[in-house]
Formats: structure tokens, C-alpha cells, sequence
């Protein structure tokens, strides 16, 4: 293994999906596999012990769902700079919010192609949430319009100035820094810096809790997107 090299932990409770996505992250020079889990129990004391990087979760799996196994992982210190990928199939959306609040940093549809996944892998481990914009976006606005709304952040968007609301609509609509920079006139680095200085007013873990943020807020409105 070389110095750069995304370690990953495979968790899904079917042998043939684990099989398949170990064999296209090994294919990757630039990743790894060094676990795999049937159980989110089993995910859980892997991220422990296998020093995964990057967790590609599935939702449902028996013993412990993949989004309390997410919680469990986000809420550990050891496992600060672990990042999870959910996997969820479209009878399963009303869970990914849940997931997004647990600590997950992006999710996908399984029946993604193999590209897709990996770039999904390199941009959810390099710190970035994976959340497209179009029906990513309105799923997670209608979904928190739900009953069991709460926030995910330390604090809401008042204590923002302008500038950053307007940033923060714009990662909630699911633009990266550059298309963010190119939206508002700014350099790539001036957005990166805005987006850093808005997650640590908010107390937010990343891009992701931002998008939930927004919505819950209303800063940003189903209409919007």
C-alpha cells in the first residue's frame, strides 16, 4: 500500500454485492479494501480495528441498520477522520436523511456505475459530501419537512454573515467550491475559505450537515432548488 491510498471498508450483509465492490476498489490503484462487514455491528468494530478511511455503509443489514452503525462511527472520537458512503435503493429514501444526521457524509443509489462509485469513494474521503444537486436535493428538502425535524448543527444560519448565506445556499444546492467561486465572482480558494469558516460557526461535521442545515432553516426551500 502506498502513501495516499484510500483504505476502505466494505459493509453490506449480501456476500455477492460485498464481492463485487471489493473487486472494483481493488482494481483502483489509489484505494484499498481492508475489511469487510456483513453486520453494521461488524462495520462498526472494523472501522475500529481495520483503520478504514472511508466506510461504504449499505442501510440495511441485520444485527445493527447501517444508520445507527453510522452513529455509532460518527460519534466515536477515535474515528474522527473516518468518513461514511451510504448505499440505498429508492424504496429506502426516507431513510438517507436519518443517515445525513447520523454522520454520513454522501450516499448512492446501488445500482451506480462502477466509475460513479469510485469517484464517490475519493471525493466523500477527501472531505467533501457527495450530495448532487436536482433529485438529491429535493428529496432531502421534502424529507425534512417531516414531523421529526431537528437540527443537525451546534447553530443555525442568524449567525452568518450575508455572504455566507449566500455560500451556504449555494453547497446546499449541491455546487462545489469552484462553482461556487464562478457563481459569486470569487477565487476557488476565497469559496473553499467561506465554506470552512461556515461549518465551524455551525459546528457542522461537513458539507453534508450543511445541505440540512439549510433546509431545516429554510434558508434554502424545495422551490429554490
Amino acid at each position: 500500500m502506498s502513501e495516499g491510498t484510500i483504505r476502505v471498508l466494505l459493509a453490506d450483509d449480501q456476500n455477492l454485492v460485498r464481492a463485487s465492490f471489493a473487486m472494483l476498489v481493488s482494481s483502483a490503484r489509489d484505494m484499498e479494501v481492508v475489511g469487510e462487514a456483513a453486520t453494521g455491528r461488524e462495520a462498526v468494530e472494523l472501522a475500529r480495528t481495520a483503520r478504514a478511511d472511508l466506510v461504504v455503509m449499505d442501510l440495511r443489514m441485520p444485527d445493527l441498520d447501517g444508520i445507527e452503525a453510522t452513529r455509532l462511527i460518527a460519534a466515536d472520537e477515535d474515528l474522527a477522520g473516518v468518513r461514511v458512503l451510504v448505499l440505498t435503493t429508492y424504496d429506502t429514501d426516507e431513510h438517507v436523511v436519518e443517515a445525513l444526521r447520523a454522520g454520513a457524509s454522501g450516499f448512492l443509489v446501488k445500482d451506480v456505475r462502477p466509475a460513479e462509485l469510485l469517484d464517490a469513494i475519493r471525493t466523500v474521503a477527501a472531505g467533501d459530501a457527495l450530495l448532487s444537486p436536482g433529485p438529491t436535493a429535493r428529496l432531502i428538502a421534502r424529507l425534512l419537512r417531516g414531523p421529526t425535524v431537528r437540527q443537525t448543527a451546534e447553530a443555525g444560519p442568524e449567525c452568518l454573515s450575508d455572504r455566507e448565506k449566500e455560500v451556504l445556499t449555494l453547497v446546499a444546492r449541491g455546487l462545489n467550491n469552484r462553482e461556487i467561486a464562478d457563481t459569486l465572482g470569487l477565487s476557488p480558494l476565497t469559496a473553499k475559505t467561506h465554506v470552512s469558516r461556515i461549518m465551524g460557526k455551525l459546528g457542522a461535521r461537513d458539507r453534508a450537515q450543511l445541505v440540512i442545515v439549510a433546509y431545516e432553516s429554510g434558508l434554502v426551500t424545495p422551490g429554490a432548488v
